[in-house]
């Protein structure tokens, strides 16, 4: 067992040596963090403990993220479709998705923004994640974006909404506004505004759709799934999907 740890380790380092020597990083990484409640499942446990094995995970993944020197991170933790489970479930989930971003913030090693709208969330619960992320607005080093109640097509919505009300103010009609709206000035209202778009999105699970995830920013971006569950993912399987990354001929539309 000792050897193969050893090789293991190995082969890790030598993987991620590869990337870093010859391939394209990455510059932001969206992840899909799916497989939480199949993953109890399949293990014999309550659904809260799979979203509690998930959020272990989190912390893995940003230190794997770091060790390959990608700039930012999307984790989407929450959709605006997992608001519509048992509230026993939401409740539970959410005191978890809660608890992981204090952690993180607490540790000082990343630059945390969320990205979803909050108030979708029960009021204490949004205090606390803004509170929490608003700790590390002076922190150098990996953005890490929190999707908590988010979905993309609320995102662009909310994004239309902004950018006309700041219209309005200036004195604008809709027929004027309607007529210049162009395609920057949408993405300049996204929760992201300011930020590269994603150059890889990454699933666990098994499950090959975005679901809603970062729809307009995605365009472009390469797609890599993985077979297995977000609490069973491992240092390799992030690295095996960099090495995909970095093989992939990028046309980017053209």
């Amino acid at each position: 067992m000792m050897n193969f740890r050893l090789l293991y380790d190995a082969y890790e380092r030598r993987l991620l040596r590869e990337i870093l020597e010859g391939s394209a990083i990455p510059r932001h990484v969206g992840v899909i963090l799916d497989g939480n409640r199949r993953w109890a499942r399949e293990a014999g446990f309550d659904t809260a403990s799979g979203h509690r094995e998930g959020a272990k995970k989190i912390v893995d993944f940003l230190g794997w993220a770091e060790s390959a020197k990608v700039e930012i991170v999307t984790l989407w933790m929450l959709s605006t479709d997992n608001l519509g489970r048992s509230s026993e479930e939401l409740d539970q989930l959410i005191g978890i998705i809660v608890d992981s971003v204090k952690q993180m913030a607490a540790s000082k090693r990343w630059h945390l923004q969320l990205v979803g709208d909050l108030s979708r969330l029960p009021e204490d619960a949004a205090t606390a994640l803004q509170e929490a992320c608003d700790s590390t607005s002076d922190v150098q080093g990996l953005v890490v974006n929190v999707a908590v109640g988010y979905g993309g097509r609320d995102e662009i919505a909310e994004a239309v909404r902004r950018l006309l009300c700041k219209r309005a103010e200036a004195g604008q009609s809709i027929e004027q506004a309607a007529e210049e709206v162009g395609v920057e000035e949408i993405a300049d209202n996204l929760y992201t505004t300011g930020q590269p778009d994603p150059d890889l999105v990454i699933r666990t699970s098994g499950e090959q759709r975005l679901s809603g995830f970062l729809l307009w920013q995605s365009v472009h971006s390469e797609y890599y799934f993985c077979e297995t569950f977000w609490p069973d993912m491992r240092r390799v399987d992030f690295l095996r999907a960099l090495r995909d990354y970095g093989q992939r001929e990028r046309r980017m539309g053209h």
